[in-house]
């Protein structure tokens, strides 16, 4: 926790140093970061793998039904998904990502570049590497890592409240002892089931707006106790009790 609180109270220090200076808008004004550093300005026309860093960052903030593609070009939507996340964190909403975006990008990840609120082993709790599923124990851990900042997002969203994770990734060994589906999400590592406060309802509704394509709740079979959210490449959202 002092680790966070000084990297952002340096970033802070750095954005308002360069105000008082008259400094450009550049990222290198921004204070780096264990996990990543951008090392420029980002806007529409951008392309390249720091612009896929920002959208696995910033997917979370798109509009209902919305997934936001991992493709490293800078276009409209992933303009409008910063734009989100910029306002969502009281900054100017333009949809350029620059120093601000980047120091407040950099206070919300730790060093292994999971948003602060979530770590691996929330997501995991199957095996200690990743695999057995159906993909590569690295592709399982990269979908892990984007649906933690979804998840992220939809936190801050309900008023960064916590949220419980209770399964996450699995290998075929994991999901044939609980009784999961042959073709379960949880296999790819993009799924978590999620259980607690706030309802289920409220994180069934919650999840439409983060970039979720599978969402199952209550009053779907076998999900009465958690809400489960997903990246499947087939859109199905079906939890009745909560009107979806």
């Amino acid at each position: 926790m002092l680790r966070r609180a000084t990297r952002t109270l340096l970033s802070i220090v750095m954005i308002m140093t360069g105000a008082v200076l008259g400094v450009g808008a550049t990222a290198g004004s921004a204070q780096a970061d264990e996990c990543y550093t951008w090392s420029r300005t980002l806007s529409q026309g951008s392309s390249g793998s720091d612009v896929t860093q920002l959208q696995i960052r910033v997917a979370g903030w798109v509009t209902s039904g919305e997934r936001l593609a991992y493709d490293g070009e800078y276009g409209a939507r992933t303009a409008a998904a910063v734009k989100k996340f910029q306002a969502a964190y009281g900054l100017s909403a333009d949809g350029v990502a620059g120093p601000a975006t980047f120091s407040k990008l950099y206070a919300l990840q730790d060093a292994d570049c999971t948003p602060v609120h979530f770590s691996y082993a929330e997501l995991n709790r199957c095996n200690s590497d990743w695999s057995g599923g159906a993909v590569s124990a690295a592709t399982a851990k990269a979908n892990a890592l984007k649906t933690m900042w979804k998840l992220e997002a939809m936190r801050h969203a309900l008023g960064d409240v916590p949220i419980t994770i209770s399964s996450g990734f699995r290998s075929y060994a994991c999901n044939n002892a609980v009784g999961g589906a042959s073709n379960s999400r949880h296999l790819y590592g993009d799924a978590a089931d999620l259980v607690g406060s706030p309802s289920l309802c409220t994180l069934a509704r919650e999840a439409r707006v983060h970039g979720f394509s599978e969402i199952l709740g209550p009053g779907y079979p076998g999900h009465s106790d958690h809400t489960h959210v997903a990246f499947d490449p087939s859109p199905y959202w079906s939890a009745p009790d909560c009107g979806i």
